[in-house]
């Protein structure tokens, strides 16, 4: 493996470590366990792209959520830039969420 292959999977993981401290201000569970992240990327220069959807198209965080998603990956000093892009397709659903978030609010 090289150095870059490397670092980037250590990026990816410190960004996950990141997503897990965002939480979904009407449920009380992080954005990443709640399935709300369908998928990290980050190219050599350490530009993130993420793809993440919200729990309804008319969510009351759809303009402040990705915004904090953004700001807060980009505090990370490897992370170049961060952008973050919204889809509903899939829609979310509960199938989605880690067993972990199912558990906390009592779905299990």
């Amino acid at each position: 493996m090289s150095e870059a292959t490397i670092n980037t999977t250590e990026l990816g993981e410190k960004i996950v470590r990141v997503l897990k401290t965002i939480y979904d201000p009407e449920i009380p569970v992080d954005i990443y366990e709640l399935g709300l992240i369908y998928d990290v990327f980050v190219n050599e220069d350490h530009e993130v792209k993420i793809l993440m959807t919200l729990t309804t198209p008319n969510c009351p965080v759809a303009e402040t959520l990705p915004v904090e998603v953004e700001e807060k990956v980009k505090t990370i000093d490897e992370v170049k830039d961060a952008m973050v892009e919204i889809t509903f397709d899939p829609p979310w659903s509960q199938d989605l969420m880690s067993e972990e978030a199912k558990l906390e609010l009592g779905l299990l």
